[in-house]
């Protein structure tokens, strides 16, 4: 007897939604594991994920080309991850930032002396070269910049604001994929269907609600020393930056007629899948930090 086609949908929904949660509950012991275990265990974390992601973007938009450059752009990403890192927790003198150039110069050789510049249409060669820069510039320096939130002045490790800023930012994604899922999917109003044709504005309200709870509970829980109007502040930026790098990031693989950026997190797709409004969303959420504190 054959299944009706509305009760297949809602079981592939249920194991669907059981899968993502199980990887995302893998997922977040991890980052909150490797948080508390020590600083240089977070650091690795944070720098495998940043070098994964630089990975599943340059997969989708180099693809295989370029072999060389892309090795060196790892290269660049490490050593400005740990400059970075270095200069947060032990003070080391910002002027060995400058030691990125010796990577830098050499994408630019590797890309003009690689087989496939001379094989390829010069403006494929151009654009190729354009997204190998544009990962160093999109994720390494984002997450190569959490380290100065980690470490206070003096040089002391600090989780706290950063464990809050994940908090807001995963409580708002759950909230708007429940709120999607029960309110947006059938007769829903779709937040931006030209880039992301699942995304709902109940989805978007969901999550905004969620981001607020999320924030009062940071506050009365004392998990950080933010004041209510900081926290509230962040909640909505954490939110609304982190839809806008959601969108960036489904419309950069659309282009490329891709699906997911990687398939590291079943049920979630790649580590950039996960980390996409963090890219924005962090950076964004540290100025306000820096600035009001």
């Amino acid at each position: 007897m054959e299944r009706d086609p509305e009760v297949n949908l809602l079981q592939k929904m249920k194991n669907n939604t059981i899968i993502r949660s199980l990887s995302g509950s893998l997922f977040l012991i991890i980052m909150t594991g490797s948080m508390f275990i020590s600083p240089v265990v977070f650091a690795m974390v944070l720098l495998f994920a940043t070098l994964v992601m630089i990975k599943e973007f340059l997969s989708i938009s180099v693809g295989r080309a370029y072999r060389n450059a892309r090795v060196f752009v790892m290269a660049a990403a490490t050593t400005l991850f740990t400059i970075l890192y270095l200069n947060a927790r032990y003070g080391v003198s910002a002027n060995f930032f400058w030691i990125i150039a010796i990577p830098l110069t050499a994408i630019y050789a590797a890309v003009l002396f690689d087989k496939d510049s001379r094989s390829n249409n010069p403006q494929d060669c151009y654009k190729c070269s354009s997204f190998l820069f544009m990962s160093l510039i999109y994720i390494a320096l984002p997450f190569s910049l959490l380290n100065t939130i980690l470490f206070t002045n003096s040089g002391e490790y600090n989780p706290y604001p950063l464990l809050a800023l994940f908090i807001l930012l995963w409580s708002s994604d759950v909230g708007a994929y429940v709120f999607g899922m029960a309110f947006g999917q059938k007769n829903g109003h779709k937040l931006f269907p030209s880039v992301s044709p699942k995304k709902s504005w109940e989805g978007f309200f969901g999550g905004l609600i969620t981001s607020l709870i999320a924030g009062i509970t940071i506050y009365y829980t004392k998990i950080t020393e933010f004041s209510l109007t900081l926290i509230l502040s962040l909640s909505v930026t954490v939110f609304l930056a982190g839809v806008l790098g959601d969108l960036a990031e489904s419309l950069f693989k659309r282009n490329f007629d891709v699906k997911d950026s990687g398939s590291i997190m079943p049920g979630h797709g790649g580590l950039l899948d996960r980390f996409d409004g963090a890219l924005i969303a962090f950076p964004l959420s540290m100025a306000i930090i820096k600035i009001f504190t």
